[in-house]
């Protein structure tokens, strides 16, 4: 009966499907480069690694001219993959890494994933040991890549995989070779493939991509006002905050519980659960709403499934069943932003994100209080 009850207070279960559960909300300014504004932040991305991979997209025709489609988004899969963007490392106003990112020795043992043994090709210039070889920097370069690709991107006078501006500079140089163009997906898996020979990486890193690359494009607001646009402005102002099995609330943030359908337990993360962000933005335009996302399904004016997507409007809420029609099975709730997309805390494992309508499972409709 206690865990029926604890279940019961919580929401946004959704089953997990094959799709990497990966996002790094943005927030940004006029939207001219491709990505974000200078400025701008990114919730997971430390502001001088973003920088660097700017950089390196406006410094990578000049060594690859006949690449296209290279975009920072790229290389922020890459490097959150690889190095989780250096973050909790000192990055210097010249994009010098401190302490430095090593892999592990390559030699063999296992250790890593490691089975084949790589000679030492620097005498540990770049990865401290001449005993062997070892990724090095937030791109995880092998020292012998390093040799063909490194660039001075900061004009130091050298070209170091532990600085960001040449490490990311040397990304763009490896992912764009042989001329790719990189607005082919095809190419785009090539490229990554080329990087790391698995399927599984490419997967993984394509699903960085295409979340940073759809959380780049802001929402258009410009003809969203009043209440509908505080409720939205609310939602959008928490993307990045980590998702937690039942946190949040009216107030804001709060620790979650234990533990969601899958195992995953909220209880040392401060964050939301679909339906305490939903409780949270709705609160800022004096709107009281239940804690579960069933219940949110009763407030305002139900709009039907079978009427489909396009009757939402900005500001709604938008909800997903296990068995749609059936609204004691709702599991899941969003806000609606308009043009195919909602606020959403997705899952345990992700954050606040924009993501496309039909991103969730068992559309069941909608709700509009505004």
């Amino acid at each position: 009966m206690i865990v029926l009850l604890l279940f019961a207070a919580v929401c946004c279960a959704a089953p997990v499907s094959g799709a990497i559960s990966a996002y790094v909300a943005m927030q940004a300014g006029s939207q001219d480069d491709g990505g974000i504004a200078d400025g701008g932040t990114a919730a997971d991305i430390p502001a001088r690694m973003l920088s660097a991979y700017k950089k390196a997209v406006q410094q990578a025709g000049k060594y690859v001219p006949t690449c296209r489609g290279m975009r920072w988004p790229i290389l922020a899969g890459i490097a959150k993959v690889e190095s989780n963007h250096a973050v909790g490392r000192s990055i210097d106003d010249d994009g010098d890494i401190r302490p430095r990112i090593y892999g592990v020795l390559l030699n063999g043992s296992g250790a890593g994933g490691n089975t084949t043994v790589f000679p030492d090709t620097d005498n540990g210039r770049w990865d401290g040991t001449a005993t062997g070889e070892r990724a090095v920097g937030p791109f995880q370069f092998l020292p012998s890549t390093w040799e063909g690709i490194g660039e001075d991107a900061n004009r130091d006078g050298t070209a170091d995989p532990h600085n960001a501006d040449d490490a990311a500079l040397g990304a763009a140089v490896y992912l764009c070779g042989h001329g790719r163009d990189l607005t082919k997906r095809s190419q785009l898996k090539a490229a990554i493939l080329q990087y790391n020979h698995s399927g599984a990486y490419v997967a993984d890193v394509l699903g960085w991509i295409d979340q940073y690359t759809a959380a780049a494009k802001a929402p258009d607001l410009q003809h969203v006002s009043g209440k509908v646009r505080t409720v939205i402005e609310a939602a959008l102002s928490q993307r990045g905050v980590p998702y937690a099995w039942g946190g949040g609330n009216a107030h804001g943030t709060s620790y979650g519980v234990c533990c969601s359908p899958n195992g995953k337990s909220g209880a040392n993360i401060k964050g939301f659960d679909c339906s305490g962000l939903t409780q949270y933005a709705y609160a800022r335009a004096g709107i009281r709403l239940p804690r579960t996302a069933a219940a949110q399904a009763g407030a305002g004016r139900r709009i039907p499934a079978r009427l489909g997507a396009s009757t939402l409007q900005a500001g709604d809420l938008v909800f997903y069943a296990d068995a749609p029609g059936h609204d004691a099975t709702i599991y899941h709730a969003g806000i609606y932003l308009g043009s195919g997309q909602m606020v959403n805390a997705a899952r345990p494992g992700t954050v606040v994100r924009l993501d496309a309508v039909d991103a969730m499972p068992g559309y069941a409709g909608g709700a509009r209080l505004l």
